[in-house]
């Protein structure tokens, strides 16, 4: 009987282990899905905003819960957004807005991750004249664009500080970086013809950096820690 005891204890206490495995890695998805996510910021294109070395955490709920990005098996490579389900947005909560610092899946590339500003909105018709965005035939108050000397262009990159006008497609975000004249956004995808972020892939909004290192030397950035992201 003893013996018998012994065993029904040690398959009890595995039920339970493989309970508690179960019910960390379900929250566990279920955070990575529709709660936050860490992204490391590997570029200066947003600059001064968002500098490289940046930890952020991104909310993956600020729109709505959306069909899980991950189911898309076909991720990489041209295929378009409108062929799958994944980032569906199934209860909507709210519309991205201009002035969102959002990550998502770059256009062409879809299996790399890219994070911008978001300037113009669905319907709205956006041109790009050197250091003014015109929205709609009127420029607005753009706060967040920084620019080089311009003595110090290239002529790469004074063709980016022109562009359009083109009208944004319904369900579609027109982007770029805050380092305008560093940034591969909007303006030059697809060769040159721009191009436009499906709603469906944003990935999240990027809230706060919750850490920050200087370049390789691995120096904390210790002023940027909890800093909002505006």
């Amino acid at each position: 009987m003893k013996v018998k005891k012994q065993a029904k204890e040690g398959k009890s206490l595995w039920r339970e282990y493989l309970n508690a495995i179960f019910w960390a890695i379900l929250i566990a998805v279920l955070i990575r899905t529709w709660g936050v996510q860490a992204f490391k910021i590997p570029s200066g294109s947003m600059e001064p905003t968002l500098l490289v070395g940046d930890h952020l955490l991104v909310s993956k709920s600020s729109y709505g819960i959306h069909i899980p990005h991950e189911i898309d098996v076909g991720r990489g490579g041209k295929q378009s957004a409108e062929t799958s389900w994944a980032g569906r947005i199934l209860v909507p909560f709210s519309s991205p807005q201009r002035g969102d610092v959002i990550v998502f899946r770059n256009p062409e590339d879809r299996a790399e991750d890219y994070i911008k500003r978001i300037i113009a909105l669905p319907g709205e018709t956006v041109e790009i004249k050197d250091k003014s965005v015109i929205i709609n035939g009127r420029p607005i108050d753009d706060p967040w664009g920084h620019f080089i000397a311009d003595h110090a262009l290239t002529p790469r990159q004074r063709e980016k500080r022109y562009f359009g006008p083109v009208s944004v497609p319904p369900g579609h975000y027109f982007v770029m970086g805050d380092n305008r004249d560093s940034s591969h956004d909007s303006r030059m995808w697809f060769g040159g013809r721009g191009g436009f972020v499906p709603e469906q892939d944003i990935l999240g909004q990027a809230l706060i950096i919750y850490w920050s290192w200087l370049g390789d030397s691995y120096n904390v950035r210790w002023p940027r820690l909890g800093k909002i992201i505006y």
